[in-house]
């Protein structure tokens, strides 16, 4: 068993880090990176360079036609065993668990960039297929053997639409804490949620658009339906319902989800979303930032449209600015609460190989009602 590795020092945004040969391999990430000119110029190059072809207009609307059964294959072919869960959340997103305490778990918010965006988010570094920026090892966890559950979204839908019949009559309607999260995967945020979260009047939404992921969920060993209900949802089908009414959530997050989207439906799904919030609720989102290392290792031939790719297993990935993001949230009439970029370096120590991400997360908050 490898010795643990020791937690890089947590620095402000803004401060520079200078970096000290001797100590690069001894940690696997710094934080809050800055670029140097140089850097982003050569940078913004490459962008320039990776999108200078794009892909034919017939075969983009295959990949849209066709992005339910590419995140179907992906999720069959590597099952729970491509991620690890997000325990870091609770660093980052504390309103996930407001009464833990910090040391809670003994997680650390390196986890994110040590090992699970480096792998499942650090996707589109391939040409043929889906592969990790780290060793994919690191990762393996146990793969559920058990017989998956038929779930579709057909039957989803219509479960929930029954339930909505009846007035205050739904999954979750006695909590006095609701959170969902959109694209759920395989239950790597859902799981230590409900882990880490003790509330009594907790539940937890979580949805996919991936059959083959809701399955994992459900039939993971710690699925509990009497504080969590797993849905198959399509985004983008407005005709695709919830199976909570609007303005009944505390939280709705969003981990590297909103990038996989196509951008013209982005303002339209988190307008969606921002009206199942409470007054005072939020929308905590993750998720790729302009020049992250995946959007540079894209090849020609892969892009789509403007910072938006095709990775080789057929999924697409967006890559962010801080003020598209501002925008999608405040023309759903949301009030920024966070946004900032994390710009890190890390480092494979076996292959002594040093990798720049950048991250952007938001947190956005909806207006809380007027006194009457």
């Amino acid at each position: 068993m490898a010795a643990p590795r020791e937690a890089p020092e947590r620095r402000p945004f803004g401060r520079r880090f200078l970096t000290d040969p001797t100590r690069l391999f001894q940690h696997n990430a710094w934080d809050n990176v800055e670029w140097s000119e140089e850097q982003e110029a050569s940078a913004r190059s490459k962008v320039q360079e990776n999108s200078s072809q794009l892909l034919p207009q017939d075969k983009q609307e295959e990949y849209e036609v066709n992005a339910k059964r590419y995140w179907d294959d992906f999720y069959k072919i590597h099952e729970n065993g491509f991620f690890k869960d997000r325990h870091w959340l609770f660093t980052e997103f504390p309103e996930l668990a407001p009464n833990r305490k910090p040391s809670q778990n003994g997680d650390c918010v390196h986890e994110l960039s040590n090992k699970e965006e480096s792998s499942n988010e650090g996707l589109g570094s391939c040409e043929n297929g889906p592969c990790s920026l780290e060793t994919k090892a690191e990762n393996q966890l146990s793969v559920i053997k058990s017989t998956p559950k038929i779930c579709t979204e057909e039957l989803a839908a219509q479960k929930s639409s029954e339930l909505n019949q009846s007035a205050g009559d739904y999954p979750g309607s006695s909590a006095s804490y609701r959170i969902l999260e959109v694209g759920c995967g395989a239950g790597n945020t859902v799981f230590p949620i409900l882990q880490t979260n003790n509330d009594p009047g907790l539940f937890v939404y979580c949805c996919d658009f991936s059959t083959t992921a809701v399955d994992l969920v459900q039939n993971n060993v710690e699925y509990d339906s009497s504080r969590c209900f797993a849905f198959v949802h399509d985004l983008c089908n407005d005709q695709s319902p919830f199976p909570m009414p609007d303005e009944t959530l505390d939280i709705v997050i969003l981990i590297f989800v909103l990038s996989a989207i196509l951008p013209e439906k982005m303002q339209r799904i988190v307008n969606r979303l921002s009206r199942l919030l409470k007054p005072g609720g939020m929308i905590l989102l993750r998720d790729y930032g302009r020049y992250d290392l995946a959007q540079l290792r894209f090849k020609k031939g892969q892009c789509l449209s403007d910072n938006f790719y095709v990775r080789g297993d057929g999924t697409r990935v967006y890559f962010f600015t801080q003020d598209e993001l501002n925008d999608l949230f405040t023309k759903a009439g949301l009030e920024k609460i966070q946004n900032l970029v994390d710009r890190r370096l890390q480092v494979n120590r076996g292959k002594q190989m040093t990798m720049y991400r950048v991250w952007i997360q938001c947190k956005y908050r909806k207006p809380a009602a007027p006194p009457l």
